[in-house]
């Protein structure tokens, strides 16, 4: 008879998960089997359990793509990491390798890539099978709990801050301080940017000039963008992490000419630009989707010399339905871990 583990499963999509028994996974042929010890909670984890987006995952599964854990088993072939090391399973879980946009190291946007916790089972549950090409390599000195967040909303807003092309000394506006733009805003200072931070929150305005923001910005107090021109001449770079529509439509009119607006948040929806302005100033627009291996590395080696700290809160497993409530009514400052240690 299979070994059982504790899983937070969506079987139903809207509905609440199911807190349940799993069988443990073996690893195959070119697989591992980590241990989680804590696993970062993300937005796209509740559009997951809903269904939103158009590629749907397939109920019944395990969401959770900031799995941190110890590598216990491994199957046949695999050399690239041994049993006992430190590893992370993001959302990034595997890709073909030899497309196009794999041989650019353009993992993501592979035809054939597997995504954590989506298409793949992955960390709210006690184990996780992985590929282990493609797992995030747990610098010492950074533990599982302060890891999981840089594996997904870390990378995420680091390789942002890179699509932007903002050379140190520059400005970036970040648009939204909450748990993607407080990280940020700390690579923005790590990187040698100036950083304009954007949101309608006071206390996360004020949290952003505690971690480093040059300038702020109340995007309900007045014009925005014209606060942002006004002390910056424009961004050289904007980020926005905020899923709505006003910030993306704000974000483009704060570029400045020859600078790039990098799309980060998913709200639903489309946005209309202010195409004379963007051809005329000659304005980049980018999505940027994750980040690659080697970005994952960078990222968590700002974090491991204490240049990035993840503002967190820890939950139990068992707490996860009130967590995704309390995302979907946007009462989660940060991020949330949940702490396997805790589970009983």
């Amino acid at each position: 008879m299979a070994k059982k583990m504790h899983a937070a499963i969506v079987t139903e999509f809207g509905k609440p998960l199911s807190l349940r028994e799993w069988d443990i996974p073996t690893p195959g042929p070119g697989q591992i089997l980590v241990k989680t010890e804590a696993c970062g909670v993300c937005h796209t984890d509740l559009h997951a359990a809903r269904g939103d987006w158009p590629l749907k995952p397939t109920p019944p599964f395990i969401p959770g793509h900031e799995g941190i854990g110890i590598v216990v088993a491994l199957g046949t072939g695999v050399t690239a990491v041994k049993e006992g090391d430190r590893v992370g399973v993001p959302w990034l879980y595997s890709a073909c390798g030899h497309c196009e946009y794999c041989l650019q190291a353009f993992e993501p946007v592979c035809s054939e890539a597997e995504f954590g916790g989506y298409t793949k089972n992955g960390g709210f549950a006690e184990y996780i099978l992985a590929d282990p090409n493609y797992v995030a390599h747990i610098p010492e000195g950074l533990t599982a709990i302060n890891a999981a967040p840089i594996i997904c909303a870390g990378i995420t807003t680091y390789k942002g801050l890179k699509e932007t092309g903002a050379r140190p000394g520059e400005w970036v506006a970040i648009s939204g301080c909450g748990g993607l733009g407080h990280l940020a805003i700390q690579y923005a200072k790590a990187m040698g940017l100036y950083v304009c931070a954007v949101d309608i929150d006071d206390e996360k305005l004020a949290q952003a000039t505690r971690l480093g923001a040059d300038f702020t910005v109340n995007a309900k107090s007045g014009d925005p963008v014209a606060a942002v021109m006004k002390e910056t001449g424009g961004a050289h770079g904007v980020l926005i992490t905020a899923p709505s529509l006003p910030a993306f439509k704000q974000g483009v009119g704060m570029t400045r000419k020859r600078g790039t607006c990098v799309l980060v948040g998913l709200p639903p929806g489309e946005f209309a630009m202010p195409l004379f302005d963007v051809v005329a100033n000659c304005i980049t627009v980018r999505g940027s989707f994750v980040g690659n291996r080697k970005d994952m590395a960078e990222c968590l080696a700002f974090a491991a010399d204490g240049a990035v700290t993840a503002e967190i809160e820890l939950q139990p497993l068992s707490a996860i339905n009130q967590v995704f409530d309390r995302l979907q009514h946007g009462d989660v400052a940060a991020r949330v871990v949940l702490d396997f240690s805790a589970e009983t």
